[in-house]
């Protein structure tokens, strides 16, 4: 049965939370991985506004951060709260997530890792570093190796989703999938952790790289106005990722070759299909 998002209990701010994914994930994969090669397609690091300016000195205790080894996917979420908000007010509104889900849930923080709003303004939410692979608390079962990025507003069908939003939540899809080299048109597999989500716990389920909270849990997040536009928000950070460009160029340099020989022409289809 698909699940609508559930009421938090924000002290000041009345909203409507949606963040089935808390998941205490055992275990850390705060250790460094193995060395390995610069990824070819990179984006640049965003602005992102720190956590600091809407927590303020409202931080309750908790663990520490838990982290995976790297970023293969991002799911995009709706906070279903109210969407008619001017962007000066957004810091108010985050903390009010924040406390619904901390206060109200008993949540050790944050579950989403990143928060936009309808300016296009990013927010760092999870604590534990934004250049870093936090394991958040956004997707039931794939919260590992993935970032939970939220739209602040609600979504569902017939809703406007402004365009600086959508072009901030590219570019940061595309910086934080860079750093993996993995691109965010791409389709990658991971593993559920829990029984909880769409697959049983340990089964491997093949997914956007950027895909939508409903991908991977039963509920109607991130809303059908915003996962309709996940196809743009893929090729958007593609884009910015300088995959288009490069690929273009390619194509164009294939172009203009000039025929080859029978042998030449076998071992050019060679290297096409194993750049």
């Amino acid at each position: 049965m698909a699940l609508g998002c559930l009421p938090g209990l924000a002290a000041a701010v009345a909203l409507v939370l949606c963040a089935y994914g808390v998941e205490r994930a055992a275990g850390s994969a705060g250790t460094a991985s193995a060395a390995r090669a610069e990824p070819a397609f990179q984006a640049p690091r965003p602005p992102i506004v720190p956590r600091a300016v809407w927590l303020g000195d409202g931080a309750r205790e908790q663990p520490p951060p838990r982290y995976d080894d790297e970023v293969v996917a991002v799911f995009i979420h709706h906070t279903d709260s109210p969407g008619a908000y001017d962007c000066a007010d957004s810091p108010g509104i985050i903390k009010g997530l924040y406390e619904g889900q901390t206060v109200g849930r008993d949540w050790d923080d944050l579950g989403y890792n990143f928060v936009v709003d309808r300016c296009g303004t990013i927010y760092e939410g999870r604590a534990g570093g934004t250049d870093r692979a936090v394991t958040g608390a956004h997707t039931q079962g794939f919260n590992h190796r993935t970032t939970g990025i939220a739209a602040l507003g609600t979504f569902t069908e017939g809703a406007v989703v402004p365009s600086e939003m959508l072009e901030a939540i590219a570019a940061l899809a595309a910086w934080k999938l860079g750093t993996s080299g993995t691109d965010p048109r791409a389709e990658v597999r991971l593993v559920s952790s829990n029984g909880g989500s769409r697959y049983a716990a340990g089964t491997t389920a093949t997914l956007h790289a950027v895909a939508g909270h409903s991908d991977g849990f039963m509920t109607s997040c991130p809303g059908a106005a915003l996962k309709a536009r996940l196809p743009d928000i893929r090729t958007l950070a593609a884009r910015i990722q300088g995959r288009d460009s490069t690929e273009q160029a390619m194509r164009k340099e294939s172009d203009a070759s000039p025929p080859d020989t029978p042998n030449e022409a076998e071992r050019h289809t060679e290297r096409r299909a194993h750049p």
